[in-house]
């Protein structure tokens, strides 16, 4: 079940060479075994086969270690390229789901490529030289597998129910975690605690169930082996008292009986270990890849000349039913400055957002000088953006600020922060600022990065108070002066410094 990863044609190529010298060597070391215990074969010659057993197993099992890390990382871009409506389902598939894989590609499927060469070169080589002996192991050699089927298809459809309780159970969780805040004010936080503790239980019951399962099966699996084995021992032991038999065949059978077995119930524990990656593998192989169309890179025109234009955009998130944005249209004339306005949920931010080339529209484009943004490369090389929330590292205030010009000099910072009003030492720790004073090293950062013709503003007077807004107000003045600007606005403290005000919703 390996068709569509890169690189499992080739992998399995070389694990069939591989069970091939395997079975070889299996050969080979049982004959020099039966050869050294009768004293016709030197010692050192069954250490060298031991010797070479132990190095394809190396081999084997380092070629496999390559190829799961590659096809885990191929699994994991696929997923997350992928539309998956829960992104809780999506993460837990991303790590937990995508590691059971492992066990798959580097021990079952191997396991399964040799007990598919290595019984047969042992059952060639037994009716060479035991014709009776060969015929047992013959007929009691499909039992295992056939007992491994009928455990098999149970244990399937137990790991199938056990990762579907996982997966919901993650998702579940990480939607918890998410709305936490919200629930504790609602006082619903301890049902969704109990959703959580009874979706628990569940998943732990199923898995008891599944390793039940297992282990009854090895159990199955181990009694059949010995007992078939046990068949074969005890007539080869009476015929060599009888004298129909020579000491060297004899050893011959009974060293490799085991060998025509043990694959086979390798198999059959292995398969257990990697049941869930083969459920996980077959829900990954279903997703559709979406695949970019391949696009010429452009570099931005001079935005002291052209034009930003919306045209019908639309925007829909995954499982909302009305369209955060619908059908707007806008067109922002070189060196304008606009204002959005709207109610809350109006789309005003997402609109930012879109021109920020963070959401891409469902419907609609973004022209910048008659250019697909999307096909526009350095875009963000040309915009200062203060968002409604500024995110500040865990560094200085100075630190912070230089985010917006790596380059820049103590010199810089300190203007950039005069002019933002910013009244605080750039040596203290940004995180210690109140939101007024973050809104302002979110302004300081803008007002650094003189080179970049556009801005953006995302409501930078909400939440402050009068004080704190006239400081704002005084440097997003500075900053809008001379520029293309596209300003959201709940306040209307800020229209006065724009050309054109444009309503949304």
């Amino acid at each position: 079940m390996t068709p569509d990863l890169p690189g499992s044609r080739r992998y399995l190529y070389m694990l069939c060479a591989l069970a091939a010298c395997t079975a070889c060597l299996v050969l080979a070391q049982a004959e020099l075994l039966a050869g050294l215990l009768t004293g016709s074969v030197a010692l050192t010659l069954p250490i060298a086969a031991l010797a070479a057993r132990a190095l394809l197993l190396w081999v084997q099992e380092s070629m496999s270690v390559r190829f799961a890390a590659s096809a885990k990382q191929h699994l994991r871009t696929r997923v997350l390229r992928s539309a998956m409506e829960s992104p809780g389902a999506q993460t837990t598939l991303v790590t937990r789901g995508i590691d059971a894989v492992g066990p798959y590609l580097t021990g079952y499927l191997p396991q399964m490529v040799i007990s598919a060469t290595v019984p047969l070169a042992v059952l060639v080589r037994l009716f060479i030289a035991d014709l009776t002996s060969a015929l047992i192991i013959a007929a009691t050699l499909p039992l295992i597998p056939v007992f491994a089927v009928l455990v098999g298809k149970h244990t399937t459809r137990q790991t199938e129910l056990q990762w579907d309780l996982l997966s919901r159970l993650g998702g579940h969780f990480l939607d918890v975690v998410r709305g936490m805040e919200t629930l504790m004010l609602f006082k619903r936080a301890g049902a969704q605690a109990r959703i959580v503790r009874e979706m628990a239980v569940q998943h732990a019951d199923a898995t008891m169930r599944t390793l039940r399962i297992a282990f009854l099966s090895a159990l199955v699996l181990e009694l059949v082996a010995t007992l078939s084995i046990a068949l074969v021992a005890v007539p080869v032991g009476l015929r060599l008292l009888n004298g129909s038999v020579d000491l060297q065949t004899a050893l011959l059978v009974l060293l490799l009986a085991p060998e025509a077995y043990l694959p086979l119930r390798a198999a059959g524990a292995k398969f257990h270990a990697a049941a869930e990656g083969v459920a996980v593998l077959k829900n990954v192989l279903t997703f559709k890849e979406k695949t970019p169309k391949a696009v010429v890179l452009t570099r931005p025109p001079d935005l002291r000349t052209a034009t930003i234009a919306l045209e019908g955009v639309t925007v829909r998130y995954p499982g909302r039913t009305e369209p955060a944005v619908r059908n707007f249209w806008l067109t922002v004339e070189p060196g304008e400055r606009v204002a959005l306005i709207g109610p809350s949920g109006a789309g005003k931010s997402t609109l930012l957002s879109v021109v920020l080339g963070l959401t891409k529209p469902t419907e609609g484009r973004v022209l910048i000088g008659g250019a697909d943004l999307r096909e526009v490369t350095g875009w963000h090389e040309c915009l200062t953006w203060v968002p409604q929330q500024p995110w500040l590292m865990a560094a200085s205030v100075a630190e912070n600020i230089r985010l917006a010009d790596p380059q820049a000099t103590d010199v810089d910072i300190e203007r950039a922060a005069q002019a933002a009003a910013l009244d605080v030492c750039v040596d203290r720790p940004g995180r210690e600022l109140s939101s007024g004073q973050r809104q302002r090293v979110a302004l300081a950062r803008a007002l650094l990065r003189r080179s970049a013709p556009v801005v953006l503003l995302d409501e930078p007077t909400a939440r402050l108070d009068t004080r704190t807004e006239q400081a704002v107000l005084t440097a997003s003045r500075k900053l809008l002066a001379g520029r293309t600007a596209l300003v959201v606005a709940h306040r209307p403290a800020l229209l006065p410094e724009t050309d054109r005000v444009v309503r949304v919703g």
